[in-house]
């Protein structure tokens, strides 16, 4: 792969943008901006022409036709896949090809069909391939790996909860190949792994069937314990939920008391974070709430991770794997739902 050196020394990445997705205004325009030093922006396709042409003038680049044609482009070095669309796993296939490296903010709804040859073929290309991680690389997330370091000590529980809005839901799954819930959990499941720094052992499913469509739940509980083999229940335990069971009618039900995205109970202290940069930890000696809103944000953050990835000599593929065992583990807590049983990993 052929990288463009500028004159100031640094290599800049040529990039063609697959899908604009939901978050391309506040999270991967700004960022993209922000590191013009680092990434330019040579093609953009999507399944709205208009908003690839709009796109592409934003940043002086061209809106192509296809993710194929986009992908066989001499002047492109990455793929940024940013919306799962029509095609799912079908341009990052078109970029191993190719030889072309790969940043994916759609791993998520990449079908379990297509999960295993995507990874042969990431592997068989030997390109660089990133799966987006926001929760992970969050202001406050990153500070609290800090404290468990240095002040608070291993986490022994971990509550994880999400509440999905009814009518945004549905919009969101008629647009989305993997259920909004299915891709939330495994969003959850993976952030819950990452804190705590190892995988899980065993689990516990439970749901809550809608009693609007008693084919869908409105309500899933997943109880992940991370002992080490032999000693069940000595290990930290994260308690990860997603729901969609408030009535949108219910306004002033739905603002009340919102829990906080994730909350750690660790040897010394216990912390609560609301992301992308809210953190307030308890210790002996109180309360300490911090304020990270000055820290860089969390696009920048990632695509920085995916610079460094594409260039350096040292090639990094356990995302995929972590992405594919999140989405086995949600596979998994439905058969023990439906079988009444732990499950051991």
């Amino acid at each position: 792969m052929q990288v463009r050196i500028e004159s100031t020394g640094n290599m800049k990445l040529r990039i063609g943008v697959v899908g604009l997705g939901d978050d391309w205004e506040q999270r991967h325009r700004p960022a993209l901006r922000a590191l013009a030093d680092r990434f330019e922006v040579k093609a953009i396709c999507a399944e709205v022409s208009l908003l690839a042409q709009q796109a592409a003038r934003d940043f002086n680049a061209t809106a192509v036709g296809g993710y194929r044609v986009l992908a066989a482009r001499e002047d492109i070095d990455a793929v940024f896949m940013l919306s799962p669309g029509w095609y799912g796993a079908l341009p990052i296939l078109s970029a191993c090809e190719l030889g072309k490296s790969v940043y994916c903010a759609a791993t998520f709804d990449i079908q379990p069909a297509d999960a295993d040859e995507v990874r042969r073929r990431v592997d068989k290309a030997g390109v660089a391939f990133m799966a987006e991680f926001p929760r992970r690389l969050a202001p406050a997330t990153l500070r609290l790996k800090e404290l468990i370091a240095t002040r608070l000590g291993e986490p022994r529980l971990l509550f994880c909860h999400s509440r999905l809005d009814k009518k945004q839901k549905q919009a969101v799954d008629e647009c989305y190949r993997q259920p909004s819930s299915t891709r939330e959990m495994m969003a959850l499941i993976d952030w819950c792994n990452y804190v705590i720094g190892r995988r899980p052992a065993s689990l516990l499913g439970i749901e809550h069937i809608s009693a609007e469509c008693p084919t869908e739940n409105d309500y899933q509980m997943l109880s992940l314990d991370y002992s080490q083999p032999g000693a069940t229940g000595n290990g930290p335990i994260a308690q990860i939920s997603c729901g969609s069971y408030m009535v949108p009618s219910w306004h002033e039900a739905r603002a009340f008391r919102p829990p906080a995205d994730l909350q750690v109970c660790c040897e010394k202290g216990m912390a609560f974070v609301d992301l992308p940069t809210g953190l307030t930890w308890f210790d002996e000696a109180g309360r300490h709430r911090e304020s990270l809103d000055s820290e860089r944000p969390v696009g920048e953050q990632l695509l920085t991770q995916f610079y460094r990835a594409v260039t350096s000599l040292v090639r990094k593929t356990t995302d995929l794997d972590d992405v594919y065992r999140a989405l086995s583990i949600v596979q998994l807590s439905k058969t023990s739902f439906l079988e009444g049983r732990r499950i051991d990993l």
